[in-house]
């Protein structure tokens, strides 16, 4: 019973770890990055559809973005699709595709950038640290339920404890790697 407890809050980590890669995804770093696109639905025969199940999205050049729609009839919805996601990008159709170039970042933009992503950073570690807060809880129930020895509740609570410190591990290290992403000209 105590496994499966830890076994529950481990996968709850994961997904708080799964949830600030997708976050971190979003956050613009120089270059152009396809995943800015995400969240970008376009009114496709009534019906809200992903951009990326509808256009191929390639990177030809390090700072421009190229979209090129199966039907090139819903070029127009793309472009007003991208204005309305607020992603403060310009897109700029041909006829055939629509492409979107990225300014390069200021140094005061990506100090700004830098302090959002710490923001999320903290925000998951939080999101973490009551996950492990939770599972203390459920196995000093246990505990008090007599369903758990004090050795084993203080063995199992090291053992969550050196789970929580290998998901901050992994939130600093991906909040590293992204910084440098930032920061780099």
């Amino acid at each position: 019973m105590p496994q499966t407890i830890i076994n529950h809050g481990e996968e709850r980590m994961n997904k708080s770890i799964e949830a600030f890669k997708k976050e971190i995804a979003l956050l613009r770093t120089g270059r152009a990055n396809p995943t800015v696109l995400n969240n970008v639905n376009v009114v496709y025969y009534g019906t809200p559809t992903p951009l990326n199940q509808i256009a191929s999205i390639s990177v030809p050049e390090a700072q421009v973005l190229m979209i090129k729609p199966f039907d090139k009839y819903i070029l127009k919805d793309i472009e007003k699709a991208i204005q309305l996601a607020d992603l403060n990008l310009v897109p700029v159709s041909d006829g055939v595709v629509i492409r979107i170039n990225f300014p390069a970042l200021t140094e005061s933009r990506r100090k700004d950038l830098v302090k959002e992503l710490k923001t999320l950073a903290e925000n998951n570690k939080v999101s973490i640290r009551n996950i492990r807060r939770d599972m203390m809880e459920h196995l000093k129930k246990m505990e008090k339920d007599g369903e758990l020895s004090e050795d084993d509740l203080k063995r199992r609570n090291e053992e969550v404890q050196k789970l929580t410190d290998k998901f901050i591990e992994k939130i600093d290290a991906l909040t590293k790697e992204k910084e440098t992403s930032i920061m780099e000209i």
